[in-house]
């Protein structure tokens, strides 16, 4: 499962613009002018471009920095070249892993770091929200096994105590009365 960000959106030209995004050398070229022969559309899409490039990657880097343990690698962008010929992160992700461990309080704190990491960026995405979901079902999972071995273990521990002592639950039984025992009356 990977938590990721903003949705790569792609690059626009501006109206009235013709011929097809640069690529390759023409790429490089348009960089090296840099931003001298762009217009103030294209300066204000570039100007864009980097706020966007900017947020996903504090988005993905909160994911990584509260992941510890959890991030199964580094971040993956999605990019779009601007009108200056540079790429700029329009989305991103970093993969987590979900997969249940064998201990219950194992599964309790893979939940909660999955949940941590999640929903560490300022403005969660709507997959961070799923799966952040899925670490909140790793944890009620891993507290409903470890809440079923408590309670084995105490009826284990009730049953052991209950052989040694005897039944402590029942009421103790007075002895039975027989017609041997004298009776006694008081009346004059």
């Amino acid at each position: 499962m990977a938590i990721g960000s903003v949705t790569p959106t792609p690059y626009t030209r501006p109206p009235g613009a013709t011929g097809a995004a640069p690529a390759g050398q023409a790429r490089a070229q348009a960089r090296d002018q840099g931003t001298q022969r762009l217009t103030e559309a294209e300066l204000r899409r570039v100007s864009e471009l980097k706020a966007i490039d900017a947020k996903v990657r504090a988005h993905e880097a909160a994911h990584m920095a509260a992941g510890f343990g959890i991030v199964t690698g580094g971040p993956s962008y999605s990019t779009v070249y601007g009108p200056d010929g540079r790429a700029y992160a329009v989305g991103g992700e970093v993969g987590v892993d979900t997969s249940t461990e064998k201990d219950p309080q194992a599964n309790i704190d893979k939940g909660r770091r999955i949940q941590a990491a999640a929903m560490a960026p300022a403005e969660p995405s709507g997959q961070d929200f799923r799966v952040a979901a899925q670490g909140r079902a790793l944890e009620a999972q891993g507290r409903q096994a470890l809440a079923r071995e408590q309670s084995e273990a105490a009826a284990a521990l009730l049953e052991a105590r209950q052989a040694e002592r005897g039944n402590p639950w029942r009421a103790p039984q007075a002895p039975a009365v027989t017609s041997d025992i004298p009776r006694l009356s008081v009346w004059a």
